[in-house]
């Protein structure tokens, strides 16, 4: 690409699909130029509402416009797949909302597609393109804290039980685990990498979902991460980084965090922040954009073999909840 503007195409309509756009619309030599979703009717009113020129009344049409140089996939967490496959198969450079699929599975499938043809393809996992976040992974990377011995990490909510919403629906991929769980999890990949040994609890809601999660991660240097994801209460939302040689402690919320405060052994604590442009998802655009431009068809970053996997832990921690479940009286 040359420095002409990245145009978009949002790829759904509900909440997330809203909160980005408005974030890449302040973004200059970024353009929203096309919006798809399945009916005409809800992609015409997202057009109106943002001033996006084109509106598609399929994903198909969206994936097929020749106008888009890449799609944010913003549907549900079962969505993903297809309208992934649809766009990259039409050569259009795709970012997939979190969780990049349901599965690992379906993961590598894209994963295999998107390198086939050449294409760029990446997952919205927004925490990992944060500044601070960027930062910390540079500290600990340089030993900031020593080695790393220890993660902890919560995203936990209060959610109304309802079996119609999309969290507490199985066909809907519900459940703490894929909405919540993944941030801890992919906030603590880059710092200790694949874990050695998986051990999960959960609590199933009505529909069967898992409720409230707790993992424990071991890895083969002794360091531990202690993950916790929920949608029965509300938690700090913070996440600590423990190390040798002191400890990061990141301030609420850890997955959009606008301060942190490092702790040296034996030295004062030092506290760095940064301002947070919109609502937190412009860096991620800027990320896709730097990548595009210089030949990239996979972010450093956030690269497709550790979105899968992590989708891979998911699916044992998943197998692990099913199994406790299916064992009970």
């Amino acid at each position: 690409m040359t420095d002409s503007p990245l145009r978009w195409g949002i790829l759904g309509t509900g909440g997330i699909a809203s909160v980005f756009t408005e974030d890449v619309l302040r973004l200059p030599g970024h353009e929203v130029v096309a919006v798809g979703s399945r009916s005409h009717g809800t992609a015409a009113a997202f057009a109106e509402r943002y001033a996006v020129p084109r509106a598609h009344g399929s994903y198909a049409g969206l994936a097929a416009d020749d106008g888009v140089d890449v799609v944010y996939v913003a549907t549900p967490h079962p969505l993903h797949y297809e309208p992934a496959r649809q766009c990259i198969e039409a050569g259009r450079a795709v970012l997939v909302e979190k969780p990049f699929t349901t599965g690992a599975a379906d993961a590598e499938k894209l994963a295999a597609l998107a390198r086939e043809r050449g294409v760029f393809a990446m997952e919205a996992m927004w925490t990992r393109f944060n500044p601070l976040v960027r930062r910390l992974r540079d500290l600990v990377a340089g030993g900031a804290i020593g080695d790393v011995t220890a993660v902890y990490a919560d995203f936990s909510i209060t959610r109304t039980y309802d079996p119609e919403h999309r969290l507490w629906s199985p066909e809907l991929g519900g459940g703490a685990l894929l909405d919540l769980g993944c941030y801890p999890l992919s906030f603590t990949w880059p710092l200790l990498g694949p874990p050695a040994s998986v051990q999960a609890t959960a609590s199933p809601a009505p529909t069967g979902v898992d409720a409230n999660t707790g993992v424990l991660l071991g890895y083969e240097s002794g360091a531990v991460a202690l993950l916790h994801c929920g949608l029965l209460g509300d938690s700090p939302h913070t996440a600590t980084v423990i190390g040798t040689g002191g400890r990061v402690d990141v301030a609420s919320p850890f997955y959009r965090p606008a301060s942190m405060t490092v702790v040296r052994t034996g030295g004062d604590p030092e506290v760095l922040t940064a301002d947070i442009e919109g609502h937190g998802y412009t860096y991620q655009a800027q990320e896709v954009a730097r990548c595009l431009r210089a030949g990239l068809t996979e972010s450093p970053l956030m690269p497709l073999d550790e979105t899968v996997a992590i989708l891979r832990t998911i699916d044992e921690i998943t197998d692990q909840f099913t199994q406790s479940t299916s064992t009970q009286p």
